[in-house]
Parts: structure tokens; sequence; C-alpha cells
């Protein structure tokens, strides 16, 4: 058995920036639009008038700013309000693999790696932007791998700590040296934009890791000390689009579930609690107290949902250092959140501190990744 560690993380973050005034203001003249195209239905009662959205609330429910998109011109259109990506043929890079390449880069520079030293690639992602050939597939091509393998898997927000599992577990085995695990998250395609009441969480991003045997680091590193998930099955976050979608009676037809679509209040009423109980429990069979962690990098869906959990599992309301938040500037991106929290928050340990990082989601689902600085 092999001692599984990070080496690399990257973050490959879009350019374009859609703040909660930008974003309001286009959402708001869709419901002005909508609601004088439909004036005699919604006065008959047959259609229901869609409500304005505020900047401030937004902030309020959620602690987001802004957030990072890879097209913001068509997600802003009132008359269209989702992105627009040009058609790519089936010779050129798709639009996922480009953006998990782009943070593949970084995470390999920062373990002193190349594509050659790569044994296996997972794609960890929400939303994949084809059924078949994999993505990963793809990457794996695209980075220059020689050899070795890859495959895709969906655990939607927690598909990056499900991942880290499975590369430690490849580690651990032998099957694999050294593993590339990608989140590249374009949820501007599956977000519904017209929906007051989720237009404003999510965000586009891609993040990347490198897990590979502690002895073979080239640098400072985070050993994976022991990994933990759990899944119960609920309909609280649901996406129903799929290729059975074109069999099915008016399965073709702009319906509001094939996109995105979630229960918030009985998401944060049940999900706090099942996280809170499963990082505890982690922690006590491993030896370790809450006040033994330098640091918590939780999955970035809501800042008062992350508060919760941080007070639950640490006894206390956790500081900004313990518990780092990404959420004012990149929304929730799914599985990449956590990751990119870890990324940008894990420079300053030193050897020994612990850190978990933790992601939940559809699912439900719940990953818990306990880490060590060493070297």
């Amino acid at each position: 058995m092999y001692q599984p560690a990070i080496t690399g993380s990257g973050v490959f973050t879009p350019s374009e920036i859609i703040t909660n005034d930008e974003l309001v203001a286009a959402f708001n003249a869709h419901a002005d639009l909508f609601n004088q195209q439909n004036a005699d239905a919604i006065a008959a009662g047959e259609v229901e008038a869609k409500p304005q959205s505020n900047a401030d609330f937004i902030f309020a429910a959620s602690g987001i700013e802004q957030r990072y998109v890879l097209e913001k011109e068509g997600v802003l259109d009132p008359a269209r309000m989702y992105p627009r990506f040009r058609e790519r043929s089936d010779d050129e890079p798709s639009l996922m693999a480009e953006i998990a390449v782009k943070a593949a880069k970084i995470a390999l520079e920062q373990a002193g790696r190349d594509a050659r030293d790569i044994d296996a690639v997972i794609c960890a992602a929400s939303n994949m932007e084809r059924a078949y050939p994999a993505m990963a597939v793809e990457i794996q091509q695209e980075i220059g791998m020689e050899g070795g393998f890859a495959f895709d898997m969906n655990v939607a927000c927690s598909s990056a700590t499900f991942g880290l599992q499975q590369a430690a577990d490849m580690i651990r085995s032998g099957s694999a040296r050294t593993v590339l695990m990608v989140n590249p998250e374009i949820t501007s395609g599956h977000l519904e934009w017209r929906d007051r009441d989720c237009h404003f969480i999510f965000g586009d991003v891609c993040t990347a890791v490198v897990v590979e045997r502690a002895e073979d680091a080239k640098g400072a590193r985070f050993d994976i000390l022991d990994t933990r998930l759990l899944t119960q099955f609920s309909n609280n976050i649901r996406n129903n689009n799929g290729f059975l979608r074109r069999t099915r009676p008016h399965g073709m037809e702009d319906r509001r579930d094939m996109q995105f679509m979630q229960e918030g209040r009985k998401v944060f009423k049940q999900v706090v609690p099942i996280v809170a109980e499963l990082m505890t429990a982690h922690l006590a069979d491993n030896d370790i107290a809450p006040g033994d962690l330098k640091r918590m990098w939780l999955h970035q869906a809501n800042k008062s949902m992350n508060d919760l959990i941080g007070k639950k599992v640490m006894g206390r309301e956790p500081t900004r250092e313990e518990q780092p938040n990404i959420l004012q500037d990149y929304a929730n991106t799914s599985s990449a959140g956590s990751i990119i929290a870890f990324s940008k928050h894990s420079d300053d340990f030193e050897p020994g501190d612990l850190g978990v990082i933790c992601s939940f989601g559809a699912g439900y689902s719940v990953g818990s990744v306990i880490v060590r600085r060493a070297g």
C-alpha cells in the first residue's frame, strides 16, 4: 500500500464576470418582457406573473456578489437568458476539454509533472458535455498523455471529493502512480437563468488536482490521510435532462425540469446535519479533534449553510482563516468549489497542519477528505 498525496492543484477562471447588479437588471428586463407577452393569461389567472429580482436579496440569501462565466452576452440577453457558445466540429477540442487542459497545466506545473507522468485522468463534474466518448479520454489526448486510462464520473457537487477518493484508492493499491483529477464545471449551461429563485446561484470554472505517491513528490505535499463518502437519494436537487428526453411526450419542449431545480429550504434543512455528522464522525474515527484542524475547505454553495456546518463541526463559530469562502467571487461552482477554496487557501500550511476538504450536493452526496501538510 502506498501513501497518496496531493502534490498540485490548479484553477482556471474565465475572464467574463457578471455582477449581481448586471444579473438583476437582465432578469428584471426578462420578467417585464415575459409579463407583457403573457398579460392576458396572467390577468385570467392561467399564468403566474414573474416577480422582480433584487441584488441585496441575492447577497443576503447566498453571500454571492458576482460569478465568472464563459460567455455573458447570451446570459444577459432578456430574450434569451442562457450562454451563446459557437458550434464546434467533432475534430475540435470540446469546451469542457479546453478548460480542463488549462486547469490541468497549472496543477501539473505546481506538482513538477508533465502529461507523460500521468497514468490516469478522472473527469469529475456535474454535467458532461456529451454522453460519449468520455470527456476524460478527450482530456487525456489534449494534454498529451501517453498511454494510461481515463474515465468520467458524476456525483453532482460532490464529484471532486469522490474523484479524490478514487484517485487515492488507485495510488494506494498501485493501479496508478500519478492521477490527474479535473472538474470542468460549465454550470451556466444547466442553470435556469429565467427563474428568480435560482438565477444567481452558479458560475463557471475548472479545477484540477494531481494525486501521486508521497514518495514520488517533488516538493511540498498534502498527504491524504483518509476519505469518507456518503450518498442518500433525494429529489430535492434534480435535473431531468437526458438522452431519453426525445422518446417521451412533450420531452423536447422548453420544460422547467430540464434545467437545474432545487427545493432550497428542504436542502438546507436536510443536508446541513448530514454533512456535519459525517465530518464529525470522520474526524473522530481518525483521532482528530475539530480544534486540531487548521482549515476546512467546504463546498461553496451558500454562505449560511457553510457557516452552520462549520459551527456544528467546530462547536463554535469558525474564523475566516479556519473556513475560507470564495462564494462572493465565484458563486456556486458545483464540484469545483471546495477545490478552489483549497487551492487558494492552503499556501500558509506548515508541515503537520491538518485540514478537511468536504463537498456535498445532489444525491444527496457528501465527500470528506482529511489531509496533512508534509514536506
